[in-house]
């Protein structure tokens, strides 16, 4: 029997979820469905049913950004109590990665959002004047990016910068994988800022195709839980797109 907390146990799990996620058939089904009610029902049927549970077809923006954000915490959780306890203070910290547009929004000044009233995390942030948002976020489970935010271009450096001081120490050379991943996603980065106006999808696509090949590469690696996060907020990121045109577009046509 497999222990959990070892790569051997991680690589498993891994491959098994790697094997379960939507194919483009279900996201080709999704993006033909008009309505937010079929939306559901037609994700509710897929691979994709996890991630849904908390919602209802009278869910709105601001609940669907909240449950999405509770399903990602709770995935990287789990992915991270798959590995051996070295690597799951880097993994966990992934799950702060998302919030950074968000965080940026309110470094700049920017009145809190509707959702951010009633998140715990981001309630602090939210009752104090934007001149001491620095120091509430210092108190806060996002402490670690508190020294960029009176730059709020530097937040995802800072991230980086965390995430990095969390990983374990391994011989030279010996995390070649994690490196190929990290110029991977440096690689798309640049290449979704440089890229014109438009839809993203493409490029996004050709990151899924690096890293489903990067996961195979990488087996019993630390780098296979990282590319499953990676892989996993592809997803999370493509439905929280089709969840959210489908609700706003019933929002306005109500109004």
């Amino acid at each position: 029997m497999i222990a959990c907390g070892s790569l051997e146990f991680t690589q498993a799990r891994v491959m098994a979820r790697h094997g379960q996620r939507a194919t483009d058939v279900v996201w080709q089904r999704l993006a033909i469905t008009r309505e937010f009610a079929a939306l559901l029902d037609a994700a509710r049927a897929s691979p994709l049913r996890p991630w849904l549970d908390g919602l209802s077809a009278g869910s709105g923006p601001a609940q669907i950004e909240s449950v999405l954000r509770q399903h990602w915490r709770s995935t990287v959780r789990e992915i991270a109590s798959w590995m051996p306890q070295p690597w799951q203070p880097a993994l966990v910290w992934c799950m702060e990665l998302p919030e950074l547009p968000a965080l940026q929004h309110l470094a700049q000044g920017g009145e809190p959002l509707a959702w951010m009233q009633d998140d715990p995390d981001y309630r602090a942030l939210c009752v104090v004047a934007p001149a001491e948002r620095g120091p509430a976020l210092a108190a806060s489970r996002f402490a670690a990016l508190a020294s960029a935010w009176n730059s709020p271009q530097a937040l995802p450096r800072a991230w980086q910068s965390e995430w990095q001081r969390r990983l374990p120490r391994w011989p030279r050379g010996a995390d070649a994988s994690l490196q190929l991943f990290v110029a991977t996603l440096q690689a798309h980065g640049a290449a979704f800022a440089a890229a014109p106006p438009g839809p993203g999808e493409p490029l996004r696509r050709a990151l899924q195709a690096r890293l489903s090949l990067l996961l195979r590469r990488a087996a019993l690696e630390p780098a296979v839980a990282f590319i499953h996060v990676a892989l996993c907020a592809l997803d999370l990121e493509r439905l929280r797109g089709e969840l959210l045109g489908r609700a706003l577009f019933a929002h306005a046509r109500s109004t």
